[in-house]
């Protein structure tokens, strides 16, 4: 490689950078942001964001209507050919479908992403939950039932980089004890279900399940989340754990 190649090669790389940073002042809380928002919050010089960003919108990865930047149609329609997103959501949508009309509550499914769980699909119907992750959120998998139901057929490595990534309160209810983590998982195989009663937020309580791939390895879970009186999980659980089951042999049989 040439010299010239180099320093190309180099450049192109430092675009990557801003571009990743400017992409990472985006999240479910900041969906816009102004010039002045955005160079706060990725931590680039002003010049720099503002020439990056133009960028970036000619690529289609920003969009720009008004006075704030806001991510681009571009990144959405590459998103959807993700494995995660292409292969896995088409797999599971359809029995998150029924479980929604079982159920009439919020359905959603989620795969483990380090300590956290990304949502990937998540349907509501007439019932919207406002203090829910959207698609493309995340919640904490120590304190979550689509997170346990991972967690529960995860390797120990897995599960201690969770609880060591901290398991701070989230409401009076949430286990912060990795002992009665570990409790709460350890009960999942044989029930076949997971819980979490309020320990996100209080008045909702959610149920949910594993889903597993072509090899027997956990790859996802899904879940019903609603008020505390409606999600009973002696009610709920077994409907969970037949809709993921289901959701499992149609995703291995895709792969």
């Amino acid at each position: 490689m040439s010299p010239t190649e180099r320093d190309s090669d180099k450049g192109s790389l430092g675009g990557l950078d801003r571009a990743a940073a400017i992409l990472g002042a985006f999240d479910a809380e900041h969906r816009e942001l102004t010039l002045a928002a955005l160079v706060a919050r990725c931590g680039l010089p002003r010049s720099t964001t503002h020439r990056t960003a133009e960028r970036m919108i000619r690529l289609g990865w920003l969009d720009k209507p008004k006075d704030r930047y806001r991510i681009g149609n571009r990144l959405f329609e590459i998103s959807g050919l993700a494995p995660i997103r292409h292969e896995l959501r088409e797999s599971v949508l359809p029995f998150l479908q029924d479980l929604h009309n079982a159920t009439k509550t919020t359905v959603q499914l989620g795969v483990l992403d380090g300590a956290q769980v990304l949502v990937v699909e998540k349907i509501t119907g007439h019932r919207p939950m406002p203090m829910l992750s959207q698609v493309g959120g995340s919640v904490p998998a120590y304190c979550s039932a689509l997170g346990r139901a991972i967690l529960a057929y995860s390797d120990t490595g897995t599960i201690e980089a969770v609880l060591g990534a901290g398991l701070p309160a989230r409401t009076p209810r949430t286990l912060t004890s990795p002992v009665a983590i570990l409790r709460e998982l350890t009960a999942i195989p044989s029930r076949g279900w997971a819980v979490e009663r309020e320990e996100g937020n209080i008045g909702v309580s959610c149920v949910g399940a594993p889903v597993f791939g072509p090899l027997g390895e956990v790859v996802a879970a899904l879940s019903v989340t609603g008020p505390t009186s409606l999600v009973r999980a002696d009610r709920i659980g077994p409907a969970v754990r037949l809709a993921a089951a289901a959701a499992s042999r149609a995703y291995s049989h895709r792969r």
